[in-house]
């Protein structure tokens, strides 16, 4: 099977992006895990699928649908959607101004800079949500802790610590998937200006350990609770 594609990254975080129409049919988790597999494939956090706007449709330019690296379907990634907008842009179909369709909802990008291949977007990501208020407790294999739960078009879980010099990973890992949250969720920890980030299964990459997105949820989460 050929599946074309182009690769782009935000951050670091990188994202193959291909047609709607060009993208198998069926067998699309498949795919997507074999595609952005490092060793054995193309190697990305995610695959995008990309989508002309319905005939007469004025609320957006364009629609994307994103698979994790394994394969699971996630709501949004602000990177991938600014990547999309990047290749919305190179091909011809927007201008300074991006409407993208994910799947929580139209987000609006604006074109700040490009030299080249190279874009600086701002990007509209929404009103955040704090679904269970400031403060919930998690009984963890540590004991109990407090996180404040955030809604930023994907569920993440932020916690406040007083150092890095514990086992984050593993207790990211922990939390990822804790009973609290079935569908998994994204863990960020946070210390003063300072941020450790785990992307987990039900995030936008699926791929563990984040490196380069900015950990939007965790300063929101500090700015508004006033850590």
């Amino acid at each position: 099977m050929r599946i074309p594609f182009t690769k782009a990254h935000g951050l670091r975080n990188d994202f193959l992006m291909t047609w709607l129409n060009d993208a198998p049919r069926e067998n699309r988790v498949e795919a997507a895990i074999a595609i952005c597999d490092r060793h054995t494939g193309i190697g990305a956090d995610g695959w995008l699928l990309v989508s002309h706007p319905p005939s007469g449709a004025k609320e957006f330019d364009s629609a994307i649908q994103l698979y994790n690296s394994d394969g699971s379907l996630a709501e949004i990634s602000g990177n991938g959607t600014r990547c999309a907008a990047a290749f919305l842009v190179d091909v011809g179909l927007a201008g300074d101004t991006v409407r993208i369709r994910t799947g929580a909802g139209v987000k609006c990008l604006k074109m700040l800079k490009r030299s080249g291949l190279s874009f600086v977007f701002e990007m509209n990501m929404g009103r955040p949500q704090f679904p269970q208020g400031d403060s919930i407790t998690l009984d963890l294999s540590v004991g109990a802790r407090e996180a404040t739960l955030v809604d930023v078009g994907n569920p993440q879980c932020v916690l406040q610590v007083s150092d890095f010099d514990f086992d984050w990973r593993g207790l990211g890992a922990e939390i990822e998937r804790h009973g609290r949250f079935p569908n998994r969720t994204n863990v960020s920890f946070v210390f003063g200006h300072r941020f450790h980030r785990r992307r987990c299964r039900r995030d936008p990459f699926g791929s563990g350990l984040e490196s380069s997105d900015r950990p939007h949820a965790g300063r929101t989460a500090g700015t508004s609770i006033g850590w």
